[in-house]
């Protein structure tokens, strides 16, 4: 009895210490100019929402400290004479964790003596200070909190204006018609490989992101004509950032959801200096949600996967600022038919990606290590340094299943694909003056490869393997690209940004490109902006293109090594009207240019521009730089801002996406969906002091996938889905249409915060088209000779995070 009213008194202890005693928190960062990124001192910053007001200034290094804040949401004022006045709203403060933040002023063009604090800035202002259209920042923040975006930054940026997601099963991002291969992943200024589980060699998208959402800070994403500092991408730029740790107090997170258990760290080396790390390491949990009865969409294989990020941040008063980054992943999944007796076309175990006659076994590596140093000369002057090594590998096994007279395996494919990059960037950052930024630099990427695999052309199973080559390749390339830019603001209302990129890959001499980038941004009034731009873009081909082994005659040649870049022309123009506080309508209209994509010499539907909505891998060879494409189309965003206890967002884009083959026959892409709309909302609600409940919701409604008919009489002498290419992406699957749920609550004890969520994917399980195949279990004509097989249903997902 003494034993049971011990436990009952620490219980009764504990529970009032961490959720009933006054809570407060800190907020503290650095404070520095927009364009120099240099520190600025002097600056005022006023928590203008509590009672009484709580400010302070910034110290000889730009930092700010403002200590027992109350928890909850509030407001910072920020002024400094000389420079735009900000007013941030939406500061989240919680218990479990300082709140660390950085802000960028902007100098006025014109000096005066006073600075009033009369307005909101632009709330997805962007890193990046050339970006003047077809841009915006997102933070942790908004990683974390749209329905359905399973923390998850790619799943996140599909609910923006020119982002088509309608594919459950990967978070491909297909930018304004474009393929995912478009894209271009960018981490701590630079490039990166595709940083997604399960993600093929060369694409950009997987099932699950190995990015951390708890490791990011504010970041840019790009739908078109990006500023000159970026290259070799023709439809987007993810430019990611990486938080730095708490360099004053060790803080630790432990989250269980989705996306895997996970763990993360962060702290000071040592009080005597501002050095600090932090690491997140992540564990597959969908073993755990397979064993409740959840239908992943990979039948009855389950995906094992991990992953980790870290950053260490050592500044330093004298030499400058150095950073250590990188990400490492690893992952497999096994699809195994031949461990099913029976294949049921309704059987929960059957994998839609080999039809119920293969066993494939994927494997994915990835890794990333960089180095950088950021150095002023001078407050106005800093040249940027990063140096990094990255590396992907994908061992793949495909065995053909046999079924009668009994259950056996025949090898037919086996791959081995490796690419290594060790890669220099450079950058010098010069600010003039209050109207002048000039920027201008390099990146060197050495890209080396194995490239092997191979297919059996023998169909008997009890005699050995015949093996041909596909591709049987092993080397290095250079990619070299050099940029220059310039902004100059005429007035306080008139911008232009101004730039040149160029680019040349070693392979061959058709490989060269120099890219004029154009940005204008005019302030019609305090609520009112016109912006455009306009540039030219070039991107390599897809590594494995290039090597394509063709055997004509008992000879090995690779016909493709002389493809030059794809190309494409961007002209955007748009407004944007921030009619009210936290309100904003953006409207833009595009028009993209494709040309010099890959096609066969030979008349042929085949366009590199289709390349990258699945797992597989074309196999295409004499291929030139003839085809074309075309995509335009108006978007609209109607925000509002996260004020009040809510907020809400609207997307809508109208788009047409075109392309031509060698067959000189213009058709619809395998991007080319129409329209999407997205309608996102969510609120908080204080249920008490500690306790605050949070509802978010996402309706999407969508043109469905493009897909090619099924050649019926070809399949049924095959016994397997043929296509008819002569008719490719002509037809289109019923509109998507998905709605998700997340409720959760937020606990503020008086050091540590716990959040608890359950996410409801498809609430209205609403089945939408995946693909469609041949069934040659069931007799011709019926109505189950083609199957269309659905995406993903009604999913349930809870996640637990608790921060300390």
């Amino acid at each position: 009895m003494k034993k049971l009213n011990k436990i009952a008194f620490i219980s009764f202890f504990l529970t009032h210490f961490f959720l009933f005693a006054q809570n407060s928190q800190t907020i503290r960062g650095l404070i520095s100019d927009k364009e120099s990124k240099y520190p600025l001192i002097g600056v005022t910053i006023v928590v203008s929402s509590t009672d009484p007001i709580i400010g302070t200034t910034t110290n000889e290094f730009g930092e700010f400290k403002l200590q027992n804040v109350p928890i909850g949401r509030h407001i910072l004022s920020i002024s400094y004479i000389g420079y735009k006045p900000q007013t941030v709203p939406n500061i989240v403060v919680s218990s479990g964790k300082e709140t660390i933040l950085d802000f960028q002023l902007e100098e006025n063009v014109v000096q005066t003596d006073e600075v009033v604090i009369n307005g909101y800035g632009d709330k997805t202002a962007t890193n990046n200070q050339m970006a003047v259209i077809s841009a915006r920042s997102f933070n942790l923040e908004e990683a974390q909190r749209y329905a359905g975006s399973l923390n998850d930054p790619a799943r996140m940026a599909a609910n923006y204006a020119g982002v088509s997601g309608t594919n459950d099963n990967r978070n491909d991002i297909v930018i304004r018609g474009n393929s995912p291969l478009g894209l271009l992943w960018r981490l701590e200024g630079i490039e990166i490989p595709n940083p997604n589980h399960f993600g093929a060699l060369g694409a950009t998208g997987g099932p699950i992101s190995m990015l951390n959402s708890n490791q990011l800070a504010k970041s840019d994403f790009f739908t078109g004509a990006f500023t000159s500092n970026f290259g070799n991408a023709n439809s987007g730029v993810f430019d990611l950032q990486m938080r730095r740790g708490n360099n004053e107090k060790r803080e630790h997170l432990l989250q269980i959801g989705f996306n895997g258990l996970e763990a993360g760290t962060e702290g000071y080396f040592s009080k005597k200096s501002k050095a600090s790390y932090l690491i997140n390491y992540r564990y597959s949990t969908l073993g755990i949600l397979d064993a409740l009865g959840m239908n992943l969409g990979t039948g009855g294989a389950v995906p094992q996967y991990q992953d980790v990020n870290f950053k260490v941040d050592i500044p330093t008063q004298k030499i400058g600022k150095f950073v250590v980054f990188g990400i490492g992943g690893m992952s497999n999944i096994s699809l195994l038919d031949s461990n099913i007796p029976k294949i049921d076309t309704n059987d929960a175990k059957k994998s839609y990606y080999n039809n119920g006659t293969q066993d494939i076994k994927y494997q994915t590596r990835m890794g990333i290590i960089g180095f950088s140093h950021t150095y002023f000369f001078n407050p106005n002057t800093y040249l940027k340094t990063v140096i990094a090594n990255s590396g992907v590998s994908e061992p793949t096994i495909v065995d053909s299943v046999i079924r009668i007279p009994a259950i056996s395996t025949i090898p037919d494919y086996e791959g081995n694909f490796s690419n290594f990059r060790s890669s220099i960037n450079m950058s010098l950052n010069k600010k003039i003056d209050r109207k002048n930024v000039l920027n201008f630099g390099f990146n060197v990427d050495r890209i080396s490869f194995v490239l092997k695999d191979k297919f059996n052309k023998e169909t008997n199973p009890i005699v050995a393997p015949n093996w041909q080559d596909i591709r049987n390749s092993t080397g290095a390339n250079f990619l070299i690209q050099a940029w220059v830019q310039h902004q100059h603001k005429f007035t306080e209302r008139f911008m232009v940004n101004y730039g040149l990129h160029s680019q040349y890959f070693t392979l061959n001499t058709n490989s060269f490109a120099l890219e004029p980038r154009l940005g204008t941004r005019y302030q019609l009034s305090e609520k009112l902006a016109f912006n455009s731009g306009l540039g030219l873009h070039n991107q390599t081909q897809m590594q494995f293109l290039y090597y394509q082994k063709t055997f004509t005659n008992g000879i090995y040649s690779e016909t493709n090594k002389n493809l030059g870049f794809t190309s494409s022309a961007h002209a955007i123009a748009g407004i944007d009207y921030n009619f009210k506080k936290d309100w904003r309508l953006k409207i833009e209209a595009y028009y993209q240019n494709i040309y010099n994509a890959a096609v066969e010499t030979r008349p042929s539907y085949f366009s590199s521009l289709n390349i990258g909505g699945d797992f597989s891998i074309p196999n295409k060879d004499s291929l030139i730089n003839n085809g074309r494409g075309y995509n335009y189309g108006i978007e609209f965003t109607l925000e509002k801002f996260f004020g009040n206890g809510f907020y809400l967002l609207q997307t809508t884009s109208i788009f047409t996406s075109k392309y031509k083959g060698s067959d000189d026959i213009w058709r619809n892409t395998a991007f080319n969906g129409g329209y999407v709309i997205n309608l996102l909302g969510g609120f908080e609600q204080k249920i008490s002091k500690k306790f605050i409940l949070v509802i978010d919701t996402k309706g999407t409604l969508a043109g469905g996938r493009r897909t090619t008919p099924i050649d019926l009489i070809t399949s049924r002498e095959n016994k397997r889905t043929e296509f008819d290419f002569t008719r490719a992406y002509e037809d289109q699957f019923p509109f998507y249409f998905r709605t998700d749920l997340k409720i959760g609550f937020r606990i503020e004890g008086k050091k540590v915060t716990q959040q608890f969520s359950l996410s409801l994917q498809n609430i209205t399980n609403h089945l939408n088209a995946f693909n469609r195949v041949y069934n040659a279990n069931v007799v011709a004509n019926s109505s189950q000779e083609v199957k269309i097989n659905p995406q993903l249903g009604l999913l349930i997902i809870p996640q637990y995070r608790i921060l300390f």
